[in-house]
């Protein structure tokens, strides 16, 4: 994918209030995509939406209607997520915080009576500040690493279109996969209140 440097900084009330404005018949992943690299989030705006957790990355909700959320991803030094997909929604991510590296996978041999399949590791790139990106609708499987020798925290921003509360998740060693339900830790800045930071 393409390198890009974003040309504006802004708070990220306004950063989604700019995408709220993109009327639905637009929101495509190209006209999203430019939004992202025009309009960079100001980092220390996202301070209300930043929980870290030493058990695992937190989801936060910065903002959600009938056509998209918008989340914060808060990634302790070491922490990744699983093997997972978007149910076939569109995702668009940037850094603001720190830097993540992108593992995608192709999908082969799956047997959905079965619950399995193969998964083949493709594409590997990293992703921060001055290289927002966005899930491929082709080979939507990834995983999210912040990489040991990254050496610091990250924070990532997440637009998906349109919402979803469940995704699948592969399981590499099995050879199998499951439909898991999606929390959020926060949601508009309040923590919930069965969340336990670690």
């Amino acid at each position: 994918m393409a390198q890009y440097v974003a040309a504006e900084k802004l708070r990220i009330e306004d950063w989604v209030k700019g995408l709220a404005a993109i009327p639905e018949s637009a929101f495509t992943l190209e006209s999203v995509q430019d939004y992202v690299i025009r309009h960079a989030v100001e980092p220390e705006t996202l301070e209300q939406y930043c929980f870290f957790s030493k058990g695992n990355y937190t989801r936060n909700l910065v903002f959600r209607n009938d056509l998209f959320e918008c989340m914060t991803l808060c990634w302790d030094i070491g922490q990744h997520s699983r093997i997972h997909n978007h149910r076939g929604q569109n995702c668009w991510m940037s850094a603001p915080v720190g830097r993540l590296r992108i593992q995608n996978y192709r999908v082969d041999d799956r047997d959905a009576s079965q619950g399995t399949c193969h998964i083949v590791p493709t594409e590997l790139y990293d992703l921060d500040a001055a290289h927002p990106t966005y899930v491929n609708p082709m080979e939507p499987v990834h995983e999210v690493m912040n990489l040991r020798e990254f050496h610091q925290r990250a924070v990532s921003i997440h637009i998906y279109s349109k919402p979803f509360d469940t995704c699948e998740v592969y399981y590499r060693d099995k050879g199998a996969y499951a439909d898991v339900p999606l929390f959020f830790t926060s949601e508009y800045g309040k923590l919930n209140p069965s969340e336990k930071l670690l």
